[in-house]
């Protein structure tokens, strides 16, 4: 009797800890647009499979730092975590980084001395072929209102980018530690976009650099020059001490999320 229970509970926990591992999938596509194929991590919500509802969908950056340390460059967002325990209804859909070209694809302007500058391939990827397949394949709400797009760092500009360059798209655009000392241009095409009807949440640490505070505070008054603050449409957090780091963006995924959707 003994053994027997013993083997349930080894087995017990060997089948949680297979759940726990597998609550993400991945698929491969072909990004024409990169010349390349691009790696997909897919969280679905716990539900999914036993209902027949359809979901908001975010589109996410950095695919190998969100759901696991051991692909991760300095630790994980624990996203898939942190969505089951808030028992998140939303489908995240990330994109691997193309390693020694993310920076490439994760800047829509060239910079002088790194270089850079390839953005607008990467989001025609994420537009025209990605998101099609997407909401082809699983059960979306496939309008502007309940698709995002998030990320941090250079992430967090081409998510910002984004959100002005498809408003028609991307509803919902989460923005954190945006690097937008990367180039002035994105301060030009701001001032230079007449209509903001986008929700954007901006998140950045203190103690990040010397621009990064400045830098979000001034993209944020432009676009408080374009809307009135009472259409509730931006939201900004300034936290005390946060580096830039995995840390502090898994510290602040959930409010996002919550905040956005």
């Amino acid at each position: 009797m003994k053994k027997l229970a013993l083997v349930f509970i080894v087995f017990f926990c060997l089948s949680n800890s297979i759940l726990a591992q597998n609550r993400y999938s991945t698929f491969e596509i072909k990004a024409p647009q990169l010349d390349t194929i691009k790696k997909i991590w897919v969280y679905l919500p716990l539900e999914y499979t036993t209902s027949t509802k359809k979901y908001p969908v975010l589109y996410m950056h950095d695919a190998q730092n969100l759901f696991d340390a051991k692909s991760s460059y300095a630790g994980e967002w624990r996203i898939d975590e942190t969505l089951d325990s808030l028992q998140a209804k939303i489908i995240i859909i990330a994109i691997e980084h193309g390693n020694n070209k993310r920076l490439s694809e994760l800047t829509p302007y060239k910079n002088e001395k790194y270089g850079g500058g390839n953005a607008n391939a990467y989001l025609d990827f994420i537009v025209s072929t990605l998101k099609p397949y997407v909401d082809s394949v699983y059960r979306t709400k496939s309008n502007t209102r309940n698709t995002g797009i998030m990320g941090s760092s250079l992430g967090g500009l081409t998510s910002y980018y984004a959100g002005l360059k498809y408003p028609d798209i991307f509803g919902k655009v989460g923005v954190f530690s945006p690097s937008f000392w990367f180039s002035n241009e994105i301060f030009t095409l701001t001032e230079a976009t007449k209509k903001m009807d986008t929700k954007f949440y901006f998140m950045c640490g203190d103690s990040e650099s010397e621009e990064m505070v400045a830098d979000m505070n001034k993209i944020i008054q432009l676009i408080r020059e374009k809307r009135c603050d009472c259409l509730h449409l931006h939201k900004k957090q300034i936290i005390e001490n946060g580096k830039h780091n995995e840390k502090l963006w898994a510290k602040e995924f959930a409010k996002a999320y919550l905040w956005l959707f």
